[in-house]
Parts: C-alpha cells; structure tokens; sequence
C-alpha cells in the first residue's frame, strides 16, 4: 500500500508541474504571438471554426512535430547527461532556422523569459541553472526542456504539455482574430487531442539529423505579418 501512495504522489507531482509549465497563466508571453495565425487570417486562409482548426492541425503535425517537439525531447536529454555543447549547438541550431525575424524574437523572448522564471524560482539544480544562464540567446523548446527535466517529467508527458499549450494559445489567438466563438474555440481544442498524441509519437521517433522546420508558407506569412498594417499579436 505505502508504494502505491508513493507512485500515485510522484504522478501528482509530475502532472502538476506539466500543467503549470502548460498553463496561459505562465509569465512568458505567449498570449501574444499567434505563430502567423493572423497572417493567414489576413489573407483569407482562416475565416471559420473550420478553416482554423485545419490550419492549427497541419501547423502542429507538419512544423511543431517536426521541429520544437523532437528538439524539445533532444534538449530534455542533453539537459539529463549535462552535455553543454550539444545543448547550445542545438539551440543556436534552431534558432538559425527560424523563418522570419520575428518568429525569431518570438522564440528568444519567450525562451529569456523561461530562463528568468527558472532562475527566480530555483528549479534544477545550480550546475545546469548555471548553463542555462550561458544559453544566449536561448530558444523557448530549450529552457523549456530545462524546466520539464528539473521537474523530472516524462519526456513524453512534457512534449504532450508543451504540444497542448501551443495548441491552446493557437486556438485563444483565433478567438480574438477571427474572431470565433468560445464554443468554437474548445471544438478545436478537443479535435485535436489525438492529433497531439500523434505529434508526441512522431517527435520521439525523429533523430537529431531529421529534426527541421521547414515551412514556406509560414516564413512567408510571417514576413508579411512583420509589416501588416492592423494586427493584434506580435507574430
């Protein structure tokens, strides 16, 4: 009986870390970006519940499961074995890939905003709390692996977290800009569930040398958006 006590604690423990680190409450600014959501409003690919549930689910199977989540998973290794040249190279690798500037400053802000977070609450241990100060600039998949690593998360259970996150702040973005209803809203949320479970799979099954983000329709969305004449959100 005292282990499963034990167990199901741990499980708690590592649930409520994930949703903290999940949650729109955290002070990291992702409330807004919309990852050039807004661009493609602006350009008539968006214009319905339907229209932007199509679009967040081929930005989560095609970019997210491609790139922030397999490196995420990488970075949570490199973070467990402390290997600080793998972590800065791919960190500085992805942040090179970046297709616009300002998904470039989307990344970077949100990722020194985690560091700052990280720091201020003492999470990890000093060592790699020190590593991830040196991590200039740093992407928001790295710190953010740091985070789920000093909770001692699942690598599954985080990709799933950081997937459902962005999956919810694409849905609130198209709240606003669309805009849609709050029903609407949580139809997206909830069609796309098993789509995250997919995304998590295939992220774990990517290597370091197939990890990418290659999307040209994003980087030129994204380009256009730097220079819209109304918007909401910063990217």
């Amino acid at each position: 009986m005292t282990t499963v006590i034990i167990t199901t604690a741990m499980r708690i423990a590592e649930l409520t870390a994930l949703l903290h680190l999940a949650s729109p409450a955290l002070p990291i600014g992702a409330f807004s970006y919309s990852q050039g959501l807004e661009a493609a409003i602006e350009h008539g690919l968006i214009h319905d519940g339907d229209s932007a549930r199509d679009w967040i689910s081929s930005g989560l199977m095609n970019v997210l499961a491609r790139g922030e989540l397999p490196l995420l998973a990488h970075q949570m290794e490199h973070w467990r074995s402390h290997d600080e040249a793998a972590l800065k190279a791919a960190n500085d690798e992805y942040i090179a890939s970046r297709e616009s500037a300002e998904l470039r400053r989307e990344t970077e802000q949100m990722g020194w905003s985690l560091t700052q977070l990280c720091a201020s609450l003492e999470w990890g241990d000093e060592a790699r709390r020190a590593t991830l100060a040196t991590i200039k600039p740093v992407a928001q998949p790295t710190a953010f692996a740091f985070a789920a690593f000093a909770h001692e998360a699942a690598p599954e259970a985080a990709l799933a977290a950081y997937a459902f996150s962005w999956v919810e702040n694409q849905a609130a973005a198209a709240l606003k800009a669309v805009p849609l209803g709050q029903l609407a809203g949580q139809r997206i949320i909830v069609a796309l569930r098993e789509p995250i479970d997919a995304a998590v799979r295939r992220a774990l099954d990517t290597s370091p040398e197939h990890v990418h983000t290659f999307a040209p329709q994003l980087g030129i969305l994204s380009a256009r958006h730097e220079s819209q004449y109304s918007r909401l959100f910063r990217s």
